[in-house]
């Protein structure tokens, strides 16, 4: 990524952590990912080469925005779900702001529900939603993630919020697969089969 470029989106972040301050309810609250996860995961995704990444909780794109730059150099694209519209008309406001919004599909739509319809592989999956659905969740994430071993869950907010996804991960424990916990930004837990 060029300097200006995250620059700029540094900048747009800080923008939004002031807005958040202003709000007293946490729902109301944009809730980004910490520049240094999404500048984390977008490094992933390019060495990956991944070309179909899937993203659990758009909120207003922040996390998207480095998805979207990403995939620019794998030639891939993005997936992002969020089930309020506003949020997911913001996301799109910000994309086009930077010109990413060719590699972004924006869905309003229902994160358990989609997992569980959707027929699609995905070469890395970034999961940032309300925590306590996550273990509803965990099936439909499991069968994605034993489509190929080379498949990653990346899992936000699990040092930050370690009692609300203690269970999560207690139950990708119980299924044995490979998993670590990364200490960048409110902590980074990656899980694959292999």
């Amino acid at each position: 990524m060029n300097i200006q470029l995250k620059k700029e989106f540094l900048s747009l972040y800080d923008t939004f952590k002031q807005e958040d301050a202003q709000k007293t309810d946490r729902l109301d609250k944009w809730r980004n990912i910490e520049p240094e996860s999404a500048e984390f995961i977008s490094l992933l995704v390019k060495t990956k080469n991944a070309q179909k990444i899937l993203e659990l909780g758009t909120s207003n794109g922040f996390s998207t925005l480095w998805l979207a730059e990403a995939v620019s150099h794998t030639k891939g694209e993005v997936i992002s779900i969020d089930i309020e519209r506003d949020r997911t008309n913001k996301a799109f406001e910000n994309l086009k702001q930077f010109n990413l919004q060719s590699y972004v599909e924006l869905l309003t739509y229902d994160a358990g529900q989609y997992l569980a319809d959707t027929t699609l592989h995905f070469d890395m999956i970034l999961l940032d939603a309300e925590r306590s659905y996550y273990t509803s969740y965990w099936k439909d994430l499991k069968r994605l993630l034993d489509e190929n071993e080379s498949n990653l869950l990346v899992v936000d907010n699990v040092v930050s919020h370690e009692e609300e996804v203690k269970e999560f991960i207690d139950m990708i424990k119980e299924d044995e697969y490979k998993k670590v916990i990364l200490p960048i930004g409110a902590g980074l837990l990656l899980v694959s089969k292999q």
